[in-house]
């Protein structure tokens, strides 16, 4: 028996085929979180969070303030810990502390709202530093790989600059840069394009457009109603620290099943 959206009521983690022309990702789990809770004193901010995201899909998680949607992103590479429940990255459990940990992240690469670049070091120091000290690779490898994948997110031209003498759009775009030099298995997107300017949104959102194309696992937190229905496999809806309902970007924005997930669409997609 099948729900409205044509998923399983109980199932979160259902693999579709998005809306960037390509097939069906593989039903092969990559990240599982299984009844996680996470308070912050008294709030409770992750209800019993049951998500599978499978490798090769792009899920945009979108919802109200305040829903969790950047601690469920936080809480998958343990920036946040959580009480109960259980994460497993490609079939190990998530590491607590230490080396294990560290060589998770790793695999797990973060880009956040807030570039987090260090300041004093060039753009082509920020993308080769993780993997010469995290990965250990050799300078001059490291050194073509952060070149090539600058060319790619078009700012190979700043490589000599630093943080400061570039706008927040090209920031953003060698923090993806900088996740992607590590080879990541899946990249953590938190809210990327919400300290930026209208009108750099865009190339950075084209960037992360292309990987979807190109098949990266992508865990998108976002309020870009217009990336999120043009490349995601899956739109998951979050509501007062629960998924509330999760589907393709057309069975979420055609048919919407729950009245949490009308009222939102209803107030965001008037104006």
């Amino acid at each position: 028996m099948t729900d409205s959206l044509g998923t399983p009521p109980a199932d979160l983690g259902a693999p579709s085929s998005g809306s960037l022309g390509r097939p069906p990702v593989p039903d092969d789990p990559l990240v599982v979180l299984s009844g996680v809770n996470k308070h912050f004193g008294p709030l409770h901010v992750l209800r019993d969070i049951d998500l599978t995201i499978h490798r090769g899909e792009v899920v945009i998680v979108i919802g109200p303030s305040g829903s969790g949607k950047s601690t469920l992103c936080r809480t998958i590479n343990r920036l946040e810990t959580y009480e109960t429940g259980t994460i497993t990255i490609d079939g190990e459990p998530l590491p607590e502390e230490g080396k294990a940990l560290a060589r998770l992240r790793a695999d797990v690469g973060m880009v956040f709202q807030s570039f987090n670049l260090f300041a004093h070091k060039t753009i082509l120091e920020n993308v080769t530093l993780g993997p010469t000290k995290v990965r250990r690779v050799g300078a001059a490898e490291a050194r073509t790989r952060a070149m090539e994948l600058l060319e790619r997110v078009g700012v190979a031209h700043q490589a000599e600059k630093y943080p400061a003498q570039l706008s927040g759009g090209q920031q953003q775009r060698v923090a993806i840069a900088r996740a992607l030099a590590m080879d990541p298995k899946v990249i953590l997107f938190d809210e990327p394009t919400s300290a930026l300017d209208p009108e750099m949104i865009n190339e950075v959102l084209d960037v992360m457009t292309d990987l979807a194309r190109d098949g990266m696992t992508m865990v998108v937190v976002t309020h870009e109603m217009g990336f999120a229905r043009k490349a995601a496999n899956r739109v998951v809806f979050m509501a007062d620290g629960q998924v509330v309902e999760t589907g393709t970007p057309t069975e979420f924005f055609t048919n919407p099943r729950s009245e949490r997930a009308k009222d939102f669409l209803g107030k965001i997609l008037t104006h």
